[in-house]
């Protein structure tokens, strides 16, 4: 008999449905933690594992897009809850000088219906830079 003409079973944890298997895999996760065997994740772990998710929903496109209030709301909590936790970047007056000019041409393009440049970091040089020339353009 081949593969293909097995008959499935209707016995194990594979042939249950999928609600069925994600309860049973809740109450195995709650009895974990209750008796302090559950993983605990690393900040590095947790981070990992919710950018693979996220990519993930991405690629099937079920990822939640945040509208601007979602978004500012979630930073806002993030960044009390860092602060409560003493883990809270302190920013000095260069960089918050950086990252205001930075926010300010990000909203000025949005106005104009510029698309946003990406880039992960800015020099303070080209910061300068870019905010003098916007200042000699208006």
């Amino acid at each position: 008999m081949t593969n293909q003409q097995r008959e499935r079973s209707n016995r194990g944890f594979a042939s249950m449905d999928k609600e069925r298997q994600r309860q049973i895999a809740a109450e195995g996760g709650r009895a974990a933690h209750q008796k302090g065997t559950a993983h605990q994740f690393t900040p590095r772990e947790a981070r990992e594992a919710g950018a693979k998710g996220g990519r993930a929903a991405h690629e099937k496109g079920t990822a939640h897009e945040f509208t601007p209030e979602e978004a500012r709301r979630a930073g806002a909590k993030g960044g009390r809850a860092a602060h409560e936790k003493g883990t809270a970047h302190e920013f000095t007056s260069e960089e918050a000088r950086i990252a205001g000019a930075k926010g300010g041409r990000a909203a000025r393009d949005r106005n104009n219906n510029i698309q946003p440049v990406r880039s992960e970091h800015y020099s303070s040089e080209e910061v300068s830079a870019v905010a003098a020339s916007s200042d000699d353009n208006r």
